[in-house]
């Protein structure tokens, strides 16, 4: 049986179209994808992300287990601050991506993705009982008893404080308004005997935030939102909206890009693995990785012809040669409504993954031309002078 969030009902009487993500049941879109892409792009969108899973890690050793654990290090995190981070199995490969917060000197959230939730925390758990520190480190699942949801979209600033009642602002002091936050920052608001925290981060490419709250108080947050932001063209999203943002920003998504059987290193994630930093799980076989040299690498592909079929997950990339050869398949593809045409990320070898390289897209028995591009995809245009 599928999971609910606790904003199921608030999608129900929206009209979402409702899809299996992950165990969950979750709205795949409201009014459009295009649409719902555009109002992201253009103002801002509202996004369900309760099915992801949350935790807390503190205790005196706290930094130290995690550093132990995660790839970045998470010693050049202040109070306040967040980073992205993975979790590595003893050969390298992505057990998960996830983004870290220290809330505290002694105490850390991690939202970590949906359908590696359970999977994260047993192994977050079997990480710790061989921690040699490990009665200074409490680890808190509390996946089911919090919701989340992101609000994203140049126009969000604007109405982001209005989520909070007034005397949570006060509490929180006039330096930490959710709108003042600077980019990968969190902080806390209490309301009324809960908490609420709110960090300046997003997956669209788009300035944006995301909200934690307990189950309870999600649904109050989520109408308030959606009428603080009417007037600056706020409207509910759904996944596969979620999934063009993403992809245009070449940001991976995990049984896609990342698997246990890829490394950080062919994702192209190298800024967020800390090899220099003391022992963690995985370091050593990315180590042993870097110094031989890398086999295949994930790359930004773009097609040269507009009037070319929509590209998905799992269609062969074939070199030009006279006879063509596989090179690999894509992991993530779709139109991409910014740009017009189709785009897709895919691992091949080093050989064929520097920008200019043209390589062709097989769909459904055809190849089509296709090249290798920087990431991301997508970039927001510079206002004229």
């Amino acid at each position: 049986m599928l999971k609910r969030t606790a904003l199921f009902e608030a999608h129900s009487r929206l009209g979402a179209r409702l899809v299996e993500f992950g165990g969950w049941e979750m709205p795949i879109q409201y009014t459009g994808i295009l649409d719902e892409h555009h109002a992201v792009r253009k103002a801002a969108g509202i996004f369900d992300i309760s099915h992801m899973g949350e935790a807390f890690v503190s205790g005196p050793a706290a930094e130290a287990f995690l550093n132990a654990t995660l790839t970045n290090d998470a010693r050049k995190l202040a109070p306040g601050q967040g980073q992205y981070t993975l979790l590595c199995n003893p050969q390298g490969g992505v057990v998960d991506d996830l983004f870290a917060y220290r809330l505290a000197p002694e105490s850390f959230l991690l939202i970590i993705n949906a359908s590696r939730a359970a999977l994260d925390i047993a192994h977050l758990r079997q990480q710790l009982q061989s921690f040699e520190s490990r009665a200074q480190v409490t680890l808190d699942d509390a996946c089911d008893r919090l919701s989340a949801v992101a609000i994203q979209g140049p126009t969000t600033p604007l109405f982001i404080d209005a989520l909070l009642p007034a005397a949570a602002l006060a509490a929180a002091g006039p330096d930490s308004r959710p709108s003042l936050l600077k980019r990968n920052r969190i902080a806390s608001y209490p309301v009324g005997a809960d908490t609420v925290w709110i960090a300046r981060t997003g997956y669209t490419g788009e300035d944006g935030f995301e909200v934690v709250a307990p189950n309870a108080l999600i649904e109050g947050l989520w109408n308030t939102a959606l009428q603080a932001g009417a007037a600056h063209g706020l409207k509910p999203c759904g996944l596969g909206a979620r999934d063009t943002l993403r992809t245009e920003m070449c940001f991976p998504l995990y049984g896609q890009e990342l698997t246990e059987q890829t490394t950080p290193l062919e994702a192209g994630l190298d800024v967020f693995v800390a090899l220099d930093k003391p022992g963690f799980t995985g370091q050593a076989a990315l180590l042993t990785q870097k110094q031989a040299g890398l086999p295949r690498r994930l790359v930004a592909l773009r097609m040269i012809e507009r009037a070319s079929p929509p590209v998905r997950p799992h269609y062969p990339v074939l070199s030009t040669d006279a006879t063509p050869t596989r090179l690999g398949e894509t992991t993530s593809g779709t139109l991409s409504p910014s740009l017009g045409l189709g785009i897709a990320m895919a691992y091949v070898p080093l050989s064929h993954a520097q920008p200019g390289t043209r390589v062709s897209i097989e769909v459904r028995g055809r190849p089509f031309p296709a090249e290798v591009v920087k990431k991301p995809l997508y970039r927001r245009p510079v206002p004229a002078a």
